[in-house]
């Protein structure tokens, strides 16, 4: 008999930054609660993503807070320290909203402070205008976006920080898939545009992670 014993990596918060989050795709319910039981056994925070419909039921009555819209599960979540990075995401459409979500909720595990600024893209530009000041401020943004994923290669033309695309799977023809969104990212003319791979918002908020130095505490006394 084959076996599904799971190999956890409990030192991967130590030797990369960035703590071992569970893709919960093509695991079964039994072993989603085998792996929560093993952190509640360690006092080990845990974070969970794209949780099928199958999942979200197995779970339900387990101390995991479950977003339904994100598909995501957190189990002992750190709190944001004061000092974190604030970070800005940006959806073009609400259409995003899931993948975005996916990566606010990483964001927030991994010790950043996000804010989410939803359907502001360019099919009524005037939406971003808006925005701008706002979004100026942050010293990395991430922007998610399907169709043709135009929205990457104006938001980088209009701040001065990194903006980490996002490309989705949203659209139809011959934007189905992501494809589109995802070679308008790497073809962008916009300088300053790193990308993730279609519908990663995990992959997203680890990188900004990375790209932000940890917030050192401010002494007292």
């Amino acid at each position: 008999m084959i076996g599904t014993h799971t190999v956890f990596d409990w030192d991967r918060a130590d030797r990369t930054g960035i703590p071992e989050v569970v893709l919960a795709h093509s695991k079964s319910a039994q072993q989603l609660v085998d792996i929560f039981q093993a952190h509640v056994a360690r006092e080990q925070p845990l974070l969970l993503t794209r949780l099928t419909d199958d999942h979200m039921a197995a779970l339900q009555d387990s101390p995991l807070e479950i977003d339904a819209t994100a598909r995501v599960a957190s189990y002992a979540a750190p709190d944001v320290p004061l000092a974190a990075h604030k970070i800005g995401i940006v959806t073009a459409g609400t259409s995003d909203l899931p993948v975005a979500l996916e990566a606010y909720h990483t964001a927030r595990f991994l010790g950043l402070d996000p804010q989410l600024f939803m359907d502001i893209g360019v099919a009524g530009l005037w939406r971003l205008q808006e925005r701008l000041d706002e979004l100026r401020r942050f010293p990395l943004l991430i922007a998610v976006a399907g169709m043709e994923g135009a929205l990457f290669s104006v938001l980088a033309g209009l701040v001065a920080c990194p903006v980490i695309a996002v490309p989705t799977s949203v659209g139809y023809g011959v934007a189905e898939g992501g494809k589109a969104a995802l070679t308008s990212a790497l073809g962008s003319c916009a300088p300053g545009i790193v990308t993730v791979n279609i519908d990663n918002g995990f992959g997203a908020a680890a990188a900004a992670r990375k790209f932000l130095p940890r917030a050192t505490p401010t002494a007292t006394g």
